[in-house]
């Protein structure tokens, strides 16, 4: 469905979520004096997003009365690893690189429970494409920034 269908600020506001994780991004590959700094932030950037989706999960089989428990237990998952992939750094473990790899990788795979939901619940349309525009680029880009802190 094309983007043109929904209103001009949620997609642009939308996209606009991918502008801190690609201005982290162009920091980690060049000011090595904030590396650390813009590592951090681009991990809790990242967590915080994927908790969000949970609590738009969340909203979204409740404003439709869904009654089953699958979504709201699925809606409670991102918040629960997002603080999961906290935690390393919290204890002094290595991180946040496995961290980044892990919460991009479930950025990516959040596009799987938007299409169950849309299943039950009656998404604008366009809907799907724009979360897979938003989810996509940012699990994308918060990968890039693992892999840049490996190197």
């Amino acid at each position: 469905m094309p983007l043109q269908s929904l209103p001009r600020p949620l997609v642009w506001f939308g996209l606009a979520g991918l502008l801190p994780q690609a201005v982290f991004l162009a920091l980690v590959l060049g000011d090595s004096s904030l590396r650390w700094i813009v590592l951090a932030a681009a991990c809790f950037y990242a967590a915080l997003i994927l908790s969000f989706l949970g609590g738009m999960w969340w909203m979204s089989a409740a404003l439709s009365g869904l009654r089953s428990p699958r979504f709201y237990a699925v809606a409670v998952f991102p918040s629960l690893f997002a603080l999961a992939a906290l935690l390393p750094w919290c204890l002094g473990w290595t991180w946040p690189g496995p961290s980044l790899v892990a919460l991009g990788i479930v950025l990516m795979a959040s596009q799987l429970v938007d299409r169950a939901l849309a299943e039950h619940v009656a998404f604008p349309a366009g809907w799907l494409r724009l979360r897979a525009l938003m989810s996509g680029g940012l699990g994308l880009l918060t990968l890039l920034i693992a892999a840049a802190a490996a190197l």
